[in-house]
């Protein structure tokens, strides 16, 4: 079995990360004038074939390798001092001061490694920029039904269109605890959707002393990103004969919120990675089920002469399509519910409704008339199914016109 050299791979992207391409970016993210750093994967493609379709493969355990590097390098690009300070400035000096102090008071008057210092704290809590993955050009948009188990971890390019979306909220992503009776501090970095806070001091202080202080978060000193979920639906045009248009949750961090708004037509390159079915005890009782959802990378919104493809028809040569074709109305009525047998002229009045009405001009706008019709007849003879049918029909078609 094939292991990969992750250190090997890291010396390749920190070069890569190193290049003229990103230098500018790499002095505004120090800066913080920029919060997005931005991989293309082509660039990766053009040095390392072979690094690309790991990254692609194993997308998740690839963030955290640039991170690291970017981590690493991000101080020598900073030009001066920073202006935007936030609250873990403050945060951090508070602790420097109370350092110096401490050392002061216990005659230890040596200086403070500040990067000593900081690295004690978790890179999560000090890191200010936010690293995602740009796709391939040549990676195409794939429907919603055809993801599958076989793309889970890995970076997949989704179509489709935004049925819902959440409320932007905070999302903690580093937990801050301080003891109540040593006043150590704790750090509890979460990456699940739910966690379980921390409530024993474990620090050498309170080990020492042989007790066991309390833990308290402290809100300040946490680290929080924005958060949203939307759902996406995949296009009526992927959607079976028949069949019910599937979902996919996704999940939006920092500056990918408030992307895109419902109706909006998008292409989302994301992780897609698996999530316990239910949180807290019920995951006890829910076994080995899973939900799914995609990791947004990127949201790009598309219009609806985006989404044509090329092997789609454009209205001339659909009209020189079905008269080569020859297609008549009993040929189009049979394509109604084909697993039902017979019912031809039920179909033809059906088709003659989808297709026909009275056209109503409001303010120069064309409205279809409404669709009327009663059908009556024994039980089991396909009535409901019949329009069934139709009433999913008439969803897709409203879908796709939003």
């Amino acid at each position: 079995m094939f292991v990969r050299d992750y250190e090997k791979d890291k010396e390749a992207l920190r070069k890569i990360i190193l290049g003229p391409s990103y230098t500018d970016k790499l002095i505004k993210i120090a800066q913080r004038e920029e919060v997005l750093f931005k991989i293309d994967l082509n660039e990766v493609e053009k040095e390392d074939s072979e690094l690309c379709d790991a990254i692609i493969n194993n997308t998740k355990r690839y963030v955290k390798i640039c991170c690291a590097i970017v981590d690493e390098i991000l101080p020598d690009f900073r030009t001066g001092p920073v202006q935007n300070k936030d609250t873990f400035d403050v945060f951090i000096e508070h602790r420097l001061h109370a350092e110096q102090r401490r050392r002061q008071e216990t005659g230890n008057g040596m200086p403070i490694n500040e990067a000593n210092f900081v690295s004690k704290y978790p890179p999560e809590l000090m890191r200010r920029y936010e690293l995602v993955f740009e796709p391939l050009a040549i990676q195409k948009p794939i429907p919603v039904r055809q993801v599958k188990a076989k793309h889970v971890g890995k970076f997949v390019t989704v179509s489709g269109i935004v049925t819902r979306t959440q409320e932007v909220k905070p999302r903690v992503v580093v937990a801050t605890y301080t003891c109540d009776s040593c006043a150590a501090e704790t750090y509890q970095p979460i990456e699940s959707d739910s966690f379980m806070p921390l409530e024993r001091c474990q620090s050498e202080e309170c080990k020492a002393n042989r007790v066991t202080g309390r833990l308290y978060q402290q809100i300040r000193g946490s680290k929080f990103v924005k958060f949203q979920k939307l759902r996406i639906q995949e296009h009526s045009r992927d959607v079976p004969v028949g069949n019910i248009p599937r979902s996919l949750d996704v999940n939006c961090r920092g500056e990918l919120t408030r992307q895109a708004l419902p109706g909006d037509h998008v292409h989302i390159s994301g992780i897609f990675l698996p999530t316990p079915h239910h949180s807290g005890p019920r995951q006890m009782m829910g076994g080995l089920l899973c939900d799914t959802y995609l990791e947004a990378h990127r949201i790009v919104i598309t219009n609806k002469s985006d989404e044509l493809e090329e092997d789609e028809m454009t209205d001339e040569e659909f009209v020189e399509y079905i008269q080569r074709e020859n297609i008549s109305i009993d040929r189009l009525a049979n394509s109604i519910a084909p697993e039902i047998y017979g019912h031809i002229d039920l179909k033809k009045a059906l088709l003659l409704l989808l297709v026909g009405g009275v056209d109503r001009n409001t303010n120069g706008m064309k409205i279809r008339g409404a669709i009327n019709i009663c059908l009556m007849g024994d039980p089991g003879v396909a009535k409901s199914q019949l329009l069934g049918f139709i009433g999913i029909y008439l969803l897709n078609l409203v879908i796709s016109q939003i």
